[in-house]
């Protein structure tokens, strides 16, 4: 079975490729190939904008007695894609662009246009300086006045921003300090606040220092101002953590609180007499 996909064809020895008939094609003639849009245009027909890049199955021909530098020049046929109207544009290796002939017209463009004029001045100069040596010496003399003018100005920016760039760090982490003291200051206030309101006058603030005399002092404080805050009822509910706990009652177990105790003698105790064991002779 041969191969479905051949890339080398058989040739016969006696293969003389002079007898094969040419093709006479036109010069003009057109290929169907793919391209984007070279530029935003506006169809003449409907109003409907192009946009740059967008792709179109175009024909494309080689332009007759026109070329640059002996570089061919190509045109291209598209359509509108809402009114199908033809749009034709050739290439414009001159200016390294593309010119729109018929079909749209092309939207305004900033950029070039200020190149355009950026060209002419430069060229309208040139041809001033050529034919006026005081021209070269007059324009000189502009040229390196604007220089000077701008190194001034950019000098001026730079010590403006100097003079206000100074930071003053010592001031800066000064007020960092005393600003996160004040807003530590504020939490323990508003937690003191929030424990006050839950506890009513239960609430008591003790404070525990590293040295134990004054933990000795805060805790007296703390007991002092119990007493005289609290009602008698509150004495067992308000008894410091650090006090010792109190005695509680024994509890009695179910025998001694039907029966009684059996180690107190009752009074039917005397009532019931010991059996003596009996005397052996």
């Amino acid at each position: 079975m041969s191969e479905r996909k051949v890339l080398n064809k058989y040739y016969p020895p006696d293969f003389d490729p002079s007898k094969l008939p040419k093709l006479k094609l036109a010069k003009d003639r057109q290929y169907v190939v793919r391209l984007m849009a070279p530029c935003n245009m506006r169809c003449q027909t409907c109003g409907e904008y192009i946009y740059k890049g967008k792709k179109f199955n175009a024909r494309k021909e080689t332009v007759q007695n026109l070329t640059y530098l002996g570089l061919r020049i190509f045109r291209f046929y598209i359509k509108c894609p809402r009114c199908c109207a033809e749009i034709s544009f050739r290439t414009d290796p001159e200016n390294t662009d593309y010119v729109v002939e018929q079909g749209a017209t092309r939207n305004f463009q900033a950029m070039e246009m200020v190149e355009k004029e950026e060209e002419r001045a430069q060229k309208e100069r040139e041809e001033e300086e050529l034919n006026n040596p005081m021209k070269v010496l007059e324009n000189r003399t502009k040229d390196s006045k604007y220089e000077m003018d701008i190194l001034e100005n950019l000098e001026e920016l730079r010590d403006l921003n100097q003079r206000q760039a100074k930071v003053d760090f010592e001031t800066m982490l000064q007020q960092n300090a005393q600003s996160a003291e004040e807003r530590r200051r504020l939490q323990e206030e508003e937690e003191e606040r929030q424990v006050r309101e839950i506890m009513g006058e239960a609430y008591v603030v003790r404070r525990l220092d590293d040295d134990s005399d004054s933990d000795d002092d805060t805790r007296r404080k703390t007991t002092n101002s119990i007493n005289k805050n609290k009602r008698p009822t509150q004495h067992s509910r308000l008894r410091p953590e650090w006090a010792p706990s109190e005695p509680q009652p024994k509890k009695l177990k179910t025998w001694e609180k039907s029966v009684g105790s059996l180690v107190k003698k009752s009074s039917l105790s005397s009532l019931v007499k010991a059996k003596k064991p009996a005397k052996q002779g």
